[in-house]
Formats: structure tokens, C-alpha cells, sequence
């Protein structure tokens, strides 16, 4: 019952806008592009970072708790931009530049999202 009763308090399981949709691909994108890099670099806290980004849009699209999810998103997402920075230190790659494009555009998806949902 209370499970029911916090689905019902975001929306139902089934009703993803557009914008929401583009957000779910777009963390699905970020999360295959820490995934496999992690793998293949034997570099854990990448293959972390990307099931974090999976289990969140799984959650989501499971209408669990969406609006504190979305939210959390954010820095969760923003963080990742300096840390690649550092971490990399002018150790670019193509997938890299790739994924923090996709993560830029993330965030602000994410912040047009929640101010829409909170405007309403």
C-alpha cells in the first residue's frame, strides 16, 4: 500500500513526457560510456559510477520516488564533469569528450525538467 501510494504521489509508472524520455536515453548513454570504459581499463569506480546512473533511470522509470531522483541527478551529474578533468589530466579521449557532452546537456535537461515540475 505505501509502495502504491508513493507512485501515485509522482505520477504513474507509464507516463514519461518527452523530455523525460530524452533524459532516460541521455543517462543511459552516460552510463554505457563509464560502464565499458571501466571495464576494459579495469577502473571500478567508472563501472560504479555508470550502474549508479542505470539504477537511477531503472528507479525512474519505475516511478519510484521520481522527483527526489531527478533532483539528485544533478550533482550527481555535474560532479562527474571536474572530476573527469582531474582524473584525466589532458588523458583525453574521443569517448570522453562524448560523454561529457552528453552530460552537459543532461544537467540542463534535468534543471529545465525540475523547474517545470515545481512551477506547476
Amino acid at each position: 500500500m505505501a509502495e502504491t501510494q508513493s507512485r501515485s504521489a509522482d505520477r504513474p509508472t507509464t507516463s514519461l513526457s518527452t523530455l523525460e524520455k530524452g533524459i532516460v536515453v541521455l543517462v543511459g548513454i552516460t552510463a554505457v560510456t563509464h560502464i565499458y570504459p571501466g571495464v576494459v581499463e579495469g577502473a571500478p569506480p567508472l563501472v560504479l559510477a555508470g550502474l549508479g546512473f542505470l539504477g537511477g533511470a531503472a528507479l525512474y522509470v519505475r516511478g519510484v520516488r521520481r522527483d527526489a531522483l531527478a533532483i539528485a541527478a544533478i550533482p550527481y551529474t555535474a560532479i562527474q564533469i571536474p572530476l573527469w578533468v582531474v582524473i584525466k589530466a589532458g588523458n583525453y579521449t574521443l569517448v570522453g569528450y562524448v560523454d561529457k557532452a552528453v552530460q552537459v546537456v543532461l544537467v540542463l535537461a534535468l534543471l529545465v525538467f525540475v523547474v517545470r515540475r515545481y512551477r506547476d
